[in-house]
């Protein structure tokens, strides 16, 4: 990269502009990886809220409906309809014949229970599924077609399909036959509606469902004789309602999910003996159409055709016929191990073996489903987590801050004789044209003694010539402006320290002002010896737009109340660097500013608490700081904070297992700041992508309140830092919209930064773009 000059010659990019053009070339590849993230997050969880639609009992949600476009023969007709050459037909199970039915699983706790009972009693069944729950309990769906039992499509939802657009039933219908062939590698011609019961209860809204499903290849099934036990009545009343009148044939109605099943599980095996000892026979779907195929064939006196026909026995393959299987998803039928007693069987007539697309997209579809199933219950667990350190932070900090507010202010409080000999104030700057003279103006009038380091960090703008200007027309002799080549902050701020002619710095950003009484207030800790370094109140003043609002919340709230508590555990982690001071020969000491790190400020804080000095907050030594005015400045302001200080807690880790007060900070101050300060930072839009999750697929008025309980106490907190910082509330309505929105970037700032250190990214010190629009503290809006 190369810049012009005003007289048109081409220059060499200086060392700050060759790493801004590599690290623009690296983030936008970073970047898109963590809105991926994000957005891979929020997909699975609403597959899995798509996943966990309520099924409940068979109670039709359209009612009062006509059925003049329903065909008289099929609402007196029999249980199983097709459509085998576009006309409609139905067929009636034979007398002394149970063709037992089960809707709206598979369910863990109930299914496996259902098909050990038909083990045990050698009986098949039919099994109409819930395409989601098939996705969530693939193996058990496995077990039942391995044990020969039938399967048929129940939607993937469970919705009365009556309602629904044919693009929503054909969806419904295709997502569960993808679900059976990655549960299991078959397909169905099966089908049952939910809410559906007899023949007699088809309407003019579900009759066209059932005539394009049909022309599609579907058998739709219904029910002779239910027995209700959704309802669960009882164990007498479940098999007294499941038994057909006068030795008739029937389909039976029994449900393995969608409730509470105990009565069921109990009922069932009484039914079975009951209707045995009665002289019934039990058969599939499958098993009826053979039958009646069979019969046809018979009376029809064709040799041939009975020689390939069915026998009607449970469990084997017959022709495709009446069982409205031409025509279907699906491939041809094979083999499968399982059935009762062990043997060997062949798929049922229904099921087809899946096999090329079909079968890849469903065990997709299973992994999918899988990853969610495993995801979502890590998150909650996450979140639990999360909200119990969110909650605790607040109630400590809380604690902590009011006790450093009342300790503080207290008339005897002091930290022992007053300050006043001079000190240097350095002050960084690079390419500050908008801001240099206002900050200058504002040390102008420091009640304290300084003289003042302007480091000119090889600016390219008139930095150093406006810093001089105002200088002398402030009559400020006591201004040195010293140039160097471009080398960034921490190499600025080292020859600020060398050139410095007192024993204590105050270093601060070339955009930030300070209040008169600033430096006064804030060397006066270093009246204890024991003190090393000092943070001041750093504070937004340009908070009149909303993203400016947002971060003054945020230094009010997240910065200053953080710095009490931190100050009171004396594990501070962060020297703010729009204003701060050192004693010169701790930084030193420490091997000055490093260049290890970005967050420079952080770096050296850490590495005098391993010194063994100690560091404090000044709450009373205030200066006002131009916050980015854009999401892009933000976002580059935060990512360089969060990967260094990722950085600065990597290259002082083995102050962990340190003793004295290197260890102090490593096991009190580390811990913290990797909790608060990145951990739940990175959890925290959880919070509001479970209530999206929540109200969406949970409880709408329980997730919202439980939000905004949340924001309540956010909001206490927020309330009580303005209180101690004398601020004034109305700041506090954006507070809401800021949650919604800061926390999302926050996240996505965060993971940016993990991603470039695992990566192994670096990157420079970035300057961001001024207005000067900050100028002395009186004008600051307050």
């Amino acid at each position: 990269m190369t810049t012009t000059t005003s007289r048109g010659r081409r220059r060499a990019p200086t060392r700050m502009e060759r790493a801004a053009g590599k690290a623009a070339a690296l983030q936008k590849p970073r970047v898109i990886l963590a809105l991926l993230l994000l957005l891979a997050l929020t997909s699975v969880m609403l597959l899995d809220g798509y996943l966990r639609a309520e099924v409940g009992g068979d109670q039709r949600v359209r009612t009062g409906a006509g059925s003049g476009d329903v065909p008289e023969a099929v609402l007196d007709g029999g249980p199983i309809l097709t459509f085998r050459g576009g006309r409609a037909t139905t067929v009636s199970v034979p007398d002394k014949t149970i063709a037992l039915t089960f809707d709206d699983g598979p369910n863990p706790t109930w299914t496996p229970q259902v098909l050990r009972i038909l083990r045990e009693y050698d009986v098949p069944g039919t099994f109409f599924l819930v395409g989601s729950m098939v996705s969530r309990y693939p193996d058990i769906v496995e077990d039942m077609v391995q044990q020969g039992d039938e399967v048929g499509i129940h939607t993937f939802t469970h919705v009365d399909l009556s309602y629904q657009s044919p693009a929503r039933v054909r969806r419904e219908m295709t997502q569960t036959q993808l679900a059976l062939a990655g549960a299991a590698g078959i397909t169905t011609t099966l089908f049952r509606a939910p809410y559906s019961s007899e023949t007699d209860a088809i309407d003019d809204y579900s009759w066209p469902v059932y005539k394009e499903l049909g022309q599609d290849g579907y058998t739709s099934v219904f029910v002779d004789t239910d027995s209700d036990d959704w309802k669960r009545p009882g164990v007498s009343k479940i098999v007294e309602w499941a038994t057909p009148d006068d030795g008739k044939g029937a389909s039976v109605l029994f449900h393995d999910a969608g409730g509470e099943r105990s009565q069921t599980i109990k009922a069932l095996p009484v039914y079975i003996k009951k209707m045995k000892a009665a002289g019934y026979t039990f058969t599939t779907i499958s098993g009826v159409l053979q039958k009646q195929n069979t019969a046809a064939r018979g009376a029809s006196g064709t040799a041939q055709q009975q020689a390939t026909g069915a026998t009607g026995a449970p469990g084997t393959t017959g022709t495709t016929g009446a069982a409205g299987a031409t025509g279907t998803p699906g491939e041809q039928p094979g083999e499968l191990p399982g059935g009762a007693g062990g043997t060997v069987n062949r798929l049922q007539a229904a099921h087809r073996e899946a096999t090329g697309v079909t079968l890849y997209e469903g065990k997709a579809l299973i992994a999918a489903v899988t990853l969610a199933e495993w995801t979502v219950p890590t998150l909650s667990v996450g979140l639990m987590i999360v909200g119990v350190a969110v909650m605790g932070r607040f109630g400590m900090m809380l604690l902590l801050a009011r006790r450093h507010s009342r300790q503080r202010n207290r008339r005897r409080f002091s930290w022992g004789p007053t300050v006043t000999r001079p000190v240097s104030v350095i002050v960084p700057a690079y390419n500050e044209k908008e801001c240099i003279a206002n900050t200058l103006k504002s040390l102008a009038k420091s009640t304290h003694p300084i003289e003042v380091i302007v480091v000119d960090d090889g600016s390219t703008d008139d930095t150093s010539e406006i810093a001089r200007a105002a200088a002398r027309s402030l009559g400020m002799t006591n201004v040195r402006v010293i140039r160097q080549d471009n080398a960034g902050k921490p190499a600025a701020l080292n020859n600020g320290v060398r050139n410095a002619a007192h024993d204590i710095v105050v270093m601060m950003d070339g955009d930030t002002v300070f209040e008169p009484e600033a430096v006064h207030h804030l060397v006066q800790p270093f009246a204890n010896p024991k003190v090393g370094a000092v943070a001041g109140n750093a504070k937004v003043g340009n908070r009149d737009t909303v993203i400016g609002a947002w971060q003054h919340i945020e230094y009010v709230m997240g910065f200053n109340l953080d710095r009490r508590m931190y100050d009171l555990l004396r594990c501070m982690p962060t020297i703010p660097g729009a204003i701060g001071a050192f004693r010169r020969d701790a930084v030193l000491e420490v091997g000055g500013m490093s260049e290890d790190t970005l967050a420079e400020d952080t770096d050296i804080t850490i590495a005098m608490h391993r010194a063994g000095w100690q560091v404090v907050y000044q709450e009373h030594a205030r200066a006002w700081t131009e916050a980015p005015g854009s999401l892009k400045q933000l976002w580059s302001q935060r990512y360089r904070w969060s990967y260094g200080t990722m950085q600065a807690l990597w290259k002082h880790r083995r102050s962990l297992t340190d003793k004295g007060p290197s260890g102090r900070f490593g096991r009190v101050g580390m811990p913290l700041v990797v909790l608060f300060q990145i951990v739940t930072p990175v959890f925290a839009p959880l919070i509001d992508v479970f209530t999206v999750y929540s109200m969406i697929f949970i409880d709408f008025r329980a997730a919202l309140l439980a939000w905004l309980a949340v924001l309540g106490v956010q909001l206490g907190c927020a309330a009580y830092a303005f209180r101690l910082d004398r601020e004034k509330y109305r700041y506090l309505l954006m507070m809401p919209l800021q949650q919604l929105a800061y926390r999302q970037m926050m996240y996505l700032v965060l993971i940016h930064s993990c991603i470039t250190a695992l990566t192994g990214g670096r990157l420079r010190w970035q300057k961001l773009k001024r207005t000067g629009e900050v100028g002395t503290p009186a004008g600051a809006s307050r």
